[in-house]
């Protein structure tokens, strides 16, 4: 079942940095070194973090550290981090960071400490840097530094009723093109129902939106411009605002990832298109367990192109306790708390949480874990780390793609007005680089 995900480890050279690990392995691994130390994590409010802050305690009576917890949704826990960090403050000493949308930016800022040294001296001897897959861990290097450590593999997934399309007599459509016609179908036969809900947040939409684009043939980027206005990027704008417009919920503009999940857990939504960290939200209480399918979008004019990224947990440069914060790094994606999460539904970095029995026997008890689990190893195949533009000020263009797509979703400009707009921007952005 797990072939392909353990592929995406195979055949990939590691970077120097990880290489040096081994030598560290042999000499005494002292976890206690630090008890009495008081650390602070400041946590983005999703399933990783949600999960991994449930096995607190045990990092506590492992270490004698204290872990002060200071969870934020993921809006306000940035704005409080990049404070932190602008002030130079020493009050947060571990964060959660997406290298494909901060990574460069945070890097170049000088707010990562470099992990490193860490990785080559200071790692226990069952920690085995070798088993993260290398795709996230080369995501997690900017100009030769390991700036954070990879928690997670997630990607945009489908997550639809069966029941309902059971009932109304549809099926998936091999063609994105064709997803507006399954939502208006849908829309027909149930009424009182979201055909399809996914993101509509500014910020945040680029994460599903990417797929819409690549899918559909186009980039962000070409020859050093912005490719927003090509006439796949046209048709994809079309295609995702289309879809949230015309079947997607009232409001939809503000959605994120929490008014996803929670719509289609509390059955008010046919199709959710949303992170798979999102499964375990889902599934929570069991009202979708037995009528929830999950796959991939479905491939469009330029093929098959998910997005596929990582949460990482980094340690600020700013941290008055480092060595402490390594341990807790080190802690929180160890082998053996990567299999406990896996069990939660946090998609593993590491392949042997992969290849663990128990995991293998807690996916194949739903066809829904098991679907899952298909989607991940196709996004880990297949998929792309490019969700915005890759640029210095990937947050900032986040914001101008998001506008260009509220736009079209709100009618206050049509896909090539919009577009067109938000390519000055952007080139102006690229310029600056």
């Amino acid at each position: 079942m797990h072939s392909a995900l353990r592929a995406v480890v195979v055949g990939i050279s590691f970077a120097t940095l990880l290489s040096a690990s081994p030598r560290a392995t042999a000499q005494a691994f002292d976890w206690h070194k630090y008890a009495g130390t008081r650390i602070t994590f400041l946590a983005n409010n999703n399933p990783v973090a949600n999960a991994l802050v449930k096995h607190k305690d045990e990092f506590e009576k492992l270490t004698g550290i204290e872990l002060k917890v200071d969870a934020y949704q993921e809006q306000q826990m940035r704005q409080r981090l990049v404070t932190s960090m602008n002030a130079r403050s020493s009050e947060v000493d571990v964060f959660m960071s997406l290298p494909s949308r901060e990574g460069l930016q945070f890097a170049r800022a000088g707010w990562y400490a470099d992990l490193t040294p860490y990785l080559a001296n200071a790692v226990a001897p069952d920690y085995d840097a070798k088993d993260f897959s290398p795709g996230l861990v080369k995501d997690a290097t900017v100009d030769g530094k390991l700036i954070g450590v990879p928690l997670n593999l997630e990607g945009p997934v489908l997550y639809y009723r069966g029941d309902i399309f059971k009932k109304c007599g549809v099926a998936l459509p091999a063609d994105l093109k064709d997803m507006p016609a399954l939502a208006d179908r849908l829309k027909k036969c149930e009424p009182d129902l979201t055909p399809f809900v996914s993101r509509g947040q500014k910020p945040a939409l680029p994460f599903t939106y990417s797929v819409f684009l690549h899918n559909m043939g186009g980039s962000y980027m070409q020859d050093g411009k912005s490719a927003l206005c090509s006439p796949a990027g046209v048709a994809s704008i079309r295609l995702y605002a289309g879809l949230l417009k015309d079947y997607g919920p009232p409001g939809v503009v503000n959605y994120s990832f929490y008014q996803i999940s929670s719509l289609y857990k509390a059955g008010r939504a046919v199709m959710a298109f949303e992170s798979s960290n999102e499964l375990s939200t889902i599934m929570q209480g069991g009202a979708r367990e037995g009528d929830t399918n999950v796959a991939v979008l479905p491939a469009g004019a330029g093929g098959s192109h998910p997005t596929m990224i990582g949460w990482t947990m980094a340690v600020s440069n700013y941290s008055r306790h480092k060595d402490a914060a390594w341990l807790f790094l080190q802690w929180a994606s160890s082998p053996a708390m990567q299999k406990k999460l896996a069990l939660e539904g946090i998609a593993p970095p590491r392949v042997s949480a992969l290849r663990d029995p128990a995991f293998t026997a807690w996916a194949d008890q739903q066809p829904a874990r098991r679907q899952w689990v298909a989607a991940l190893d196709q996004l880990s195949r297949t998929g792309t780390a490019e969700v915005g533009y890759p640029i210095v000020a990937n947050p900032a263009s986040r914001e101008f793609i998001g506008q260009a797509v509220n736009d079209v979703m709100l009618g206050s400009r049509p896909a090539e007005q919009a577009c067109t707009q938000a390519d000055q921007s952007l080139n102006d952005l690229i310029a600056k680089e």
